[in-house]
């Protein structure tokens, strides 16, 4: 793990930076779910280790008795970058795409910050645009309706890669993750209640571009 300071991990730097941004946008911190979604954990005790590590450097409070009860010692220095929010893009069937030129405009805004120390870092030079899920398909991978992907420009997969995809045949676009197949395209949903779709070789399918992160959608109702 690189160091960027003493005693810092890239990984440290990574929660502190989302820290420092969801309480920004929210004005309360995350949960330790969110932030290991956000620094690539999958495991809520790796995130509590880290947090623990955090406090002992004094970047971080903590009160033991809530998760979120958290906050930042000496919020750090964060350089942003605005990513244009292009469109919606369907988590389920494939849905039309937008007028050709249309700017979609997401509760109001043309555009989401984001700390460019979040980005992998082989991709903070990569032409990125974010666009807005719109239905439930990619659940399991823990994408929701109304989040907002981070994707980087791209006309290029592996399988198994998370894309948006053009079809242009059918003037429809979609997220699912992408499968080359011997005599078809498997577009595969992240939601065991959904078939996939499979596209022909001869028929047309476009990469518009790979998903690098996930922007969740804050649940106003929740207590």
């Amino acid at each position: 793990m690189v160091r960027t300071k003493k005693g810092l991990t890239e990984r440290h730097q990574k929660i502190l930076d989302f820290v420092d941004v969801y309480v920004g946008e929210h004005s309360y911190p995350p949960s330790i779910r969110e932030i290991g979604e956000a620094a690539g954990i999958s495991s809520t005790s790796v995130v509590t280790y880290y947090l623990k590590q955090l406090t002992e450097m004094g970047k971080i409070e903590r009160d033991l008795k809530s998760s979120r009860a958290l906050r930042l010692s000496h919020p750090p220095s964060r350089e942003l970058i605005k990513i244009p929010i292009l469109g919606p893009i369907a988590a389920g069937a494939p849905i039309p795409v937008p007028d050709a030129g249309a700017t979609y405009i997401a509760e109001e805004i043309n555009g989401v910050d984001v700390a460019r120390s979040l980005l992998p870092e082989r991709e903070k030079g990569a032409s990125l645009f974010a666009l807005q899920v719109q239905g439930n398909s990619m659940i399991d991978a823990m994408i929701n309706d109304g989040d907002i992907v981070i994707l980087k420009s791209t006309i290029e997969a592996r399988n198994g890669d998370m894309v948006a995809i053009w079809l242009p045949n059918r003037d429809e676009t979609t997220l699912k993750y992408y499968f080359k197949e011997k005599e078809r395209f498997r577009l595969q949903p992240a939601n065991p209640t959904m078939q996939p779709i499979y596209i022909s070789r001869d028929e047309p399918l476009e990469i518009k571009g790979k998903v690098m992160m996930v922007i969740r959608k804050v649940d106003t109702t929740a207590v």
